[in-house]
């Protein structure tokens, strides 16, 4: 049985909890909230040792993997703190504000001989995995242009105040836009050479983003686009179309995935499902236990994840710059899921 820690025994952390509980061979060992009260009810419900140090939590020998679910500027100290303990570790999305923090952690996690995978959630995703079986299937060719985005709430109920600063690794791209940067990079199935961008905070009294429109140029030539938006107040958008070498695919979280031919739209059946995320987190912790046992690839690895960081950290010059950015010119491996 492998015993998990979870650092950030939060709203997030109780979504991981309840997809440990139903993932045959894990179980929750540990939990660590700043507010000790507050762990011990979180440790009442998911079980588990309460911890109110993280440190404290490294230490518990019953901890074989750790969950880093904490607000972003503290993922780059408790990861290579992980890692120098021994255990496996599952990063919550951003891996890290800055790419020198992911290079850090990658470090880290090679000299310890660990496995770090990155929580990028919709890589489990009912209708991303669907999409990703159409397009590797080649019956519509490659992907040639694809554009997604992320148009929701800014404000909602666990918006928490590091969010609006820089400084701790706020923003509605690191926070949230970065699910449509990764979906879009993941089907894509390229790395991105270059970055235009245009950001901005349009719709709150606050430092960091809450809204940027991203061209990514990929390294094969093929060209993408992100749009990035924490409304005020809207309607949610999630959503992305991808224009093939011989058909189109439009991936709908509301309606599942459908693709274009001759004109229309053709629904692919069993392509979206109730409670969707909490079922893609459920995935995730399956293949987790996968890498760590030997029988699964790494879905979302370190290098992957710097990747989409340095994406986002090459917006940001192009907009300071209003030029297009060179990212450097580094391998990467876009993941599989199976």
């Amino acid at each position: 049985m492998i015993g998990i820690g979870i650092i950030g025994a939060g709203y997030f952390g109780a979504i991981h909890a309840r997809a440990i509980a139903v993932v045959p061979g894990a179980r929750v060992a540990a939990v660590c909230r700043q507010d000790i009260d507050a762990a011990r009810a979180f440790a009442r419900e998911h079980g588990g040792t309460a911890h109110a140090h993280w440190q404290a939590l490294l230490d518990d020998p019953a901890v074989d993997v750790v969950l880093i679910a904490t607000p972003h500027h503290l993922h780059a100290e408790m990861a290579i703190a992980a890692a120098q303990a021994g255990k496996h570790i599952l990063l919550e999305k951003p891996m890290a504000p800055t790419v020198a923090e992911c290079d850090a952690i990658n470090a880290a996690v090679e000299r310890a001989g660990v496995h770090l995978m990155v929580g990028h959630v919709l890589h489990f995703a009912l209708p991303c995995l669907a999409a990703r079986e159409i397009i590797t299937s080649g019956d519509i060719g490659r992907p040639v242009l694809g554009s997604s985005w992320l148009i929701k709430l800014w404000m909602e109920a666990n918006r928490q105040p590091w969010h609006l600063s820089r400084q701790t690794g706020g923003g509605m791209l690191l926070t949230a836009g970065i699910h449509a940067l990764d979906r879009l990079v993941w089907l894509m199935d390229g790395p991105v050479a270059a970055v235009s961008a245009m950001a901005g905070t349009h719709f709150h009294d606050q430092e960091a983003d809450d809204t940027a429109l991203m061209l990514l140029r990929f390294a094969d030539g093929r060209i993408g686009q992100v749009a990035s938006v924490g409304y005020r107040n809207g309607g949610v958008g999630f959503a992305m179309d991808l224009v093939c070498e011989a058909g189109a695919l439009r991936l709908d979280f509301d309606q599942g995935v459908a693709i274009g031919r001759g004109g229309a739209w053709t629904p692919v059946p069993n392509s979206i499902e109730p409670d969707w995320a909490q079922r893609a987190v459920e995935r995730e912790w399956q293949a987790m236990l996968a890498l760590i046992a030997g029988t699964g690839p790494n879905p979302a690895d370190g290098a992957y994840a710097r990747h989409l960081i340095a994406c986002i950290e090459a917006a940001g010059q192009s907009e300071r710059s209003r030029r297009e950015v060179a990212l450097p010119a580094t391998p990467t491996r876009i993941p599989n899921s199976g």
